[in-house]
């Protein structure tokens, strides 16, 4: 029997699953997976996945979620950075902040939390501000304001 780490490296395909979690089961720890994952049961802790991440209906995550897609039917107490779009059905449960590309929230579903939207360029710069640290970004932040405000004047 070989494992991964004694053979040449192997790059999954992100548009398959390769990480599934099944109903009944409890995962505790972190998932860095370069294929999709799929959660039917109970996890807790942070997933950072090339593919998609779905959490089935009756999935219950509480997890910070870096993914290119993220698709909730069940619940996410977590923050969700995608790198495109983020759906929540009808019966899924956000609660938690997101940054994506896109956001499709169906009727019915919950959302409790702050979103961040826009192109790659926007994405990057928002990841990087919540990167920073808190003294660093208010001292940003307090440049920023006065720049701003000084272009606001002399446009007038």
């Amino acid at each position: 029997m070989k494992f991964r780490s004694q053979n040449k490296a192997v790059k999954l395909d992100p548009n398959t699953t390769d990480t599934l979690i099944g109903e009944g089961s409890v995962f505790e720890g972190n998932i860095r997976s370069d294929a999709g994952v799929r959660i039917e049961g109970q996890m807790t802790g942070d997933i950072d996945c090339e593919g998609d991440v779905t959490v089935g209906e009756k999935g219950v995550v509480h997890s910070n979620i870096h993914a290119r897609n993220v698709i909730i039917a069940g619940t996410i107490h977590g923050n969700i950075h995608t790198k495109n779009k983020l759906s929540i059905t009808s019966k899924g449960k956000l609660y938690g902040n997101i940054v994506a590309a896109s956001l499709a929230i169906e009727e019915g579903s919950i959302f409790e939390g702050t979103s961040k939207m826009g192109g790659t360029a926007d994405l990057e710069a928002a990841a990087a501000k919540e990167a920073q640290p808190q003294g660093q970004a208010a001292a940003l932040a307090k440049n920023n304001d006065s720049s701003e405000s000084e272009a606001v004047y002399k446009t007038w």
